[in-house]
């Protein structure tokens, strides 16, 4: 059973098979656009995440977008709870590194101009 803090929801996932959360590769394309097709919709654009179940891609689901496909032949809601929980991190994550980023530009833009400031050192 898996908490999502954010929302203050419960998703439970009961399966004997291992489910493996990841970013997608290329080499998923063909899987993601079956799975598409299965669920009449569109591959999500982006960077995407995807729960594999034995060794099958049984949902995915845009990081920026939040956009799913799912196969809709396997209990997959949990699996996009899953996804949504994990992509949810990685956006903070993203956000964060980008407030540092930030923060270290600002911090050598003002060592630079004092520096100009006083000129050069005898």
């Amino acid at each position: 059973m898996y908490s999502d803090v954010e929302g203050g929801g419960t998703v439970s996932t009961i399966t004997a098979e291992p489910i493996v959360i990841r970013r997608a590769q290329e080499t998923d394309a063909d899987a993601l656009r079956r799975l598409a097709q299965l669920d009449r919709g569109l591959v999500p654009a982006g960077d995407v995440l995807v729960a594999e179940v034995g060794g099958e891609i049984r949902a995915a689901l845009g990081i920026a977008t939040r956009e799913f496909i799912a196969d809709p032949f396997y209990p997959s809601r949990d699996l996009v709870g899953l996804l949504d929980m994990r992509a949810a991190r990685l956006r903070s994550e993203t956000l964060s590194r980008t407030e540092r980023i930030r923060a270290r530009l600002s911090q050598w833009s003002h060592l630079w101009w004092r520096a100009a400031q006083l000129g050069p050192t005898q």
